[in-house]
This record gives structure tokens, sequence and C-alpha cells, in this order.
């Protein structure tokens, strides 16, 4: 082979292992999950980075999925900040369970589902470190709206270091399940049809009752305008952590309202800062 063919073929074979490092995954492959195969990642693998990445739970009411304006979009945006991110397509009830309430006969897709996929997310990502050239102990979760619940949710409830992110993001999040700040969409997609009026299961679901000792550190933003969650679930959220003395920066916005994601033109001026705000509070995370 001649040396130019050489230069060319090798340059052809980086490029198509950068294509394969950054193609979709199925995190649950060749293991026995129900509905299973729907669960991906997305990774946006950043230049230059400092090891520092985010695995991005867009929102949707736990019924469907916001993966473009609160997931791609997100992870495009993190990638050209230097940080690496992963674009979860975690279990949610679906548009059959929203519109015929099938999960009153059938189990469908419910909790645990959704957790157990952030879990599975952090321990995967953790598990290919070296692949996506990222540092394992500087993986995050970032979430919107329930899917800021189910970022809370994760790390309130895990129970190994393979399982636990090194940070949170929680993005006008849904906090509680109990009234009468709950976003009641949610909570019925969370709990199914004949769990969402059972008091346990909502006290065990409510992040502000579960906030943990040692609660990795949280970065929690909403608007006080919010017509879609009720802003009290950032206000118990940012009381229940700062009871715990946990290390979390809350900064509530006036104006914007809800699902503006890193949109430029959704959301209002002051809002749209939260991501530079963001950034800079990874900046001077101490991992």
């Amino acid at each position: 082979m001649s040396r130019k063919k050489f230069v060319i073929f090798s340059l052809f074979f980086l490029f198509a292992q950068t294509i394969t490092a950054q193609e979709m995954v199925q995190i649950w492959q060749n293991q026995k999950v129900r509905h299973g195969k729907q669960v991906t990642l997305m990774p946006f693998l950043a230049d230059d980075s400092d090891g520092t990445a985010v695995i991005i739970c867009p929102g949707g009411s736990y019924f469907w999925l916001d993966d473009g304006n609160e997931g791609e979009e997100v992870a495009e945006w993190l990638q050209e900040q230097g940080i690496s991110s992963f674009v979860l397509r975690y279990r949610v009830a679906g548009f059959g369970a929203f519109f015929w309430h099938h999960r009153r006969i059938f189990r469908g897709r419910q909790h645990p589902d959704m957790l157990k996929d952030a879990q599975q997310a952090l321990k995967y990502v953790k598990e290919h470190s070296t692949d996506y050239h990222i540092d394992p102990n500087r993986l995050g979760l970032i979430g919107f709206s329930a899917g800021g619940h189910l970022a809370m949710m994760t790390a309130c409830f895990s129970d190994t270091e393979e399982n636990r992110p090194a940070f949170v993001g929680a993005i006008y999040p849904v906090v509680t399940m109990n009234e009468p700040f709950a976003h009641e969409r949610s909570r019925r997609a969370l709990l199914s049809e004949r769990k969402q009026n059972n008091q346990m299961m909502r006290d065990s679901l409510s992040i502000e009752r579960h906030i943990p000792d040692d609660c990795p550190p949280v970065f929690l933003i909403n608007c006080s305008n919010d017509d879609v969650v009720d802003y009290h679930n950032s206000i118990m959220l940012d009381s229940a952590l700062t009871a715990k003395n946990i290390n979390h920066n809350y900064i509530q916005y006036k104006t914007g309202k809800h699902g503006f994601g890193v949109s430029e033109v959704f959301g209002s001026k002051e809002s749209r800062q939260w991501k530079y705000e963001f950034v800079n509070w990874l900046k001077e995370l101490k991992f």
C-alpha cells in the first residue's frame, strides 16, 4: 500500500471510529427488561473536554419525551461549551396511556421503569468512560420538568456508586406528588391510573421528603410565572436541600414560564441566562 493510500485509509478508519463511538446505543442490550429496547442513549462528545459529562433527561410529563427542545438541542449546546452529553430516551407511559388509560388493566410503563433507566444510563456511561473520554467521577444528570424529577429521584435513591450522579441540574422540575402543588399529569403517568391516589406512593416519590444526607450538588432553576409546573415545587426542593445543608444553587427567574430548554426564542431574556449560569456553576464545582 502506498503512503498516500495508507494515510487516506487511516483517516477514514479514525473518522469511522469517531462516528461509531457517537452512535445511539441501547443500554439494556442483551438484558431481559420489559420495553428495554426502547431505552437509548445518544452521545454528543465534546472536543477539549475536562472530562465533565452530563446525561440529559428530557421532560414530557412522564407520558412522552421532548427530546428535541429539552434533549438534542441541549446536548448540542453543551457540546459547544466543551461538555460531553448523552440524551437519554427513558421509558414513559406513552400517548396510548394518556388517551386510553389502559394501565387500569395492563401494567404498561410506569415507576420504577424510568428510575431504572436513569440508573442504568449512569452505569453504562461509567463503564464506557474510557471509550467516551470522560471522567466517571464527573458524570452528572440534568433534567427538565418531569425529567428534573427523574434526575433528582436518581440522586436521592442511588444505591451504589455506579448509579450515583456527581451532580444534578434540575430545570423547572416537577418535585412533589402531593397536593396542592403536584403536577397531576406527571403524577398519573409516573404512578399509573391505579396507583396515583395511593398516598404512600405519592409520599414515596415526593422528592422534598427524600433528600439524603450525601445528596450530590444541585443546580436548580425555575420561573415564578411557570404556567405548567407550580413554582412552589422548586421552592420546596430548595428548602429541603437547605435543611440538609446540601451544596446547591437556586435561581428563581420572574419571567420565562416553562419548557424553554436552551432556546434563544422561547422563555424570556432573563430565563435564557440559566444555561450560562449552569456552565459557570459546573466550572466552579469541586468534585
